[in-house]
């Protein structure tokens, strides 16, 4: 199973010019890493100009509708950005939830929606909290988010482990390699029973990650890979985070 490397860019860079500069350099450094999977989760603006022909390079979205068409203003389905080369659709990310109110409802929509178009899920999952709390928060999420999900489509679910805590636009730091690997633990007991047969899956990391601290995540904690904000709009600090992955593969 590939290690995983998703960026999310956000609501960044502001210009075309500056997203294709990103976009290309990250592209050359990150294609001699052919054990490594590398997805960019780009803003709608920038999908249809930047490509990848790269194999372990693929085009992500940060978000989506939950209908295929029709009158719903300012929405994007998930056929549309199939259509444009997008393979995975980032759901529930923690700044959704929190700015624009999304709730496991609708995340549940979303999630049964991107797996009907044939496309990746990206789920988010994660609390503000720590310990039982935290817990409590996760197991309903996974349970609301994937309610009446086949268990066959896990397979096209990569599970990103994202603390609000640890989030740097919160006030946190990055959680410990001990911690991601315990949540990591949790996430399958909670998928195991709500799925009889747990299949293989992907779990990963997301919060405040940086080619300091990734080594702790892919090397102790041995979950499948990180999600990258911030860090993943410098070209440089991407690619070095991306290399150390690929060593530990």
């Amino acid at each position: 199973m590939k290690k995983l490397i998703i960026a999310n860019w956000k609501m960044n860079p502001q210009t075309l010019t500056e997203a294709k500069q990103l976009f290309n350099s990250i592209k050359k450094g990150v294609k001699i890493f052919k054990n490594i999977e590398v997805i960019i989760c780009l803003p709608f603006t920038q999908i249809s100009n930047l490509k990848s022909k790269i194999l372990n390079l693929k085009l992500g979205a940060q978000n989506c509708f939950w209908e295929k068409e029709g009158a719903f203003t300012g929405e994007i389905s998930p056929m549309m950005l199939k259509n444009l080369g997008v393979k995975y659709v980032m759901i529930g990310h923690s700044e959704r939830r929190r700015y624009l109110n999304e709730t496991d409802e609708m995340n549940n929509k979303k999630t049964k929606a991107v797996l009907s178009a044939g496309l990746k899920v990206i789920l988010c999952i994660g609390s503000a909290q720590k310990g039982k709390r935290e817990k409590i928060e996760i197991t309903r999420q996974l349970k609301k988010t994937l309610f009446e999900v086949k268990k066959s489509d896990l397979k096209n679910i990569i599970f990103v482990y994202e603390p609000v805590w640890a989030i740097s636009a919160t006030k946190g730091s990055a959680a410990t390699s001990e911690n991601a690997k315990q949540v990591a633990l949790f996430i399958k007991k909670i998928l195991s029973k709500l799925f009889n047969v747990l299949p293989k899956i992907k779990i990963i990391y997301g919060g405040s990650v940086n080619s300091n601290n990734v080594q702790g995540f892919i090397e102790k904690a041995k979950i499948n890979g990180v999600l990258v904000g911030a860090a993943s709009l410098d070209a440089k600090e991407f690619i070095q985070i991306a290399k150390k992955i690929s060593f530990f593969v």
